[in-house]
């Protein structure tokens, strides 16, 4: 059975934009690279042939892993996903009920989650705990920083579709 990776459609492009860089330009741009260092003579102590073979192998690793994640990518609009309770791709606004203070969080797939551009993965320990909440619910987070308590205050569609 396929294990599905749940995704926005800007997730998808820029996994697609990435594949596509390193296909038609990295993967060429490494190989001219390894033909001049072949070129400089003795293989055995030539850090630049050896340094272009790691960048190689570390690309074509990449093209892999991201064939793999496209090819089972579930890609989600979520602009059009249901704002009643908090699910992928909608923007859930929380109250902190330690600090007092209001944060919130893009609902997103592990590949696209990014704290500092406020999103989080579903798969997230706060991310899981939050799916299915309504507004008025309370969250419990079990962290790595321990136990956290959240209000859900608003829940919206999404910042990025």
């Amino acid at each position: 059975m396929v294990v599905r990776i749940p995704m926005s459609k800007t997730g998808h492009k820029s996994l697609k934009e990435e594949l596509s860089q390193l296909e038609h330009v990295d993967r060429h741009v490494v190989v001219k690279a390894i033909e001049i260092a072949r070129e400089h003579g003795d293989l055995k102590e030539n850090a630049e042939y050896h340094a272009a073979k790691e960048r190689q192998g570390h690309i074509e690793g990449r093209i892999r892993e991201l064939k793999d994640k496209l090819g089972r990518a579930e890609v989600i609009d979520c602009a059009k996903v249901d704002c009643k309770r908090a699910v992928f791709g909608t923007v859930v606004i929380l109250l902190d009920m330690d600090s007092d203070e209001e944060v919130s969080y893009q609902l997103l797939g592990p590949e696209e989650s990014d704290v500092k551009r406020g999103s989080i993965s579903v798969l997230s320990p706060l991310g899981r705990s939050m799916l299915g909440k309504e507004v008025g619910d309370d969250v419990l987070a079990k962290t790595p920083g321990g136990t956290r308590e959240f209000e859900v205050i608003a829940i919206s569609s999404s910042k990025f579709s």
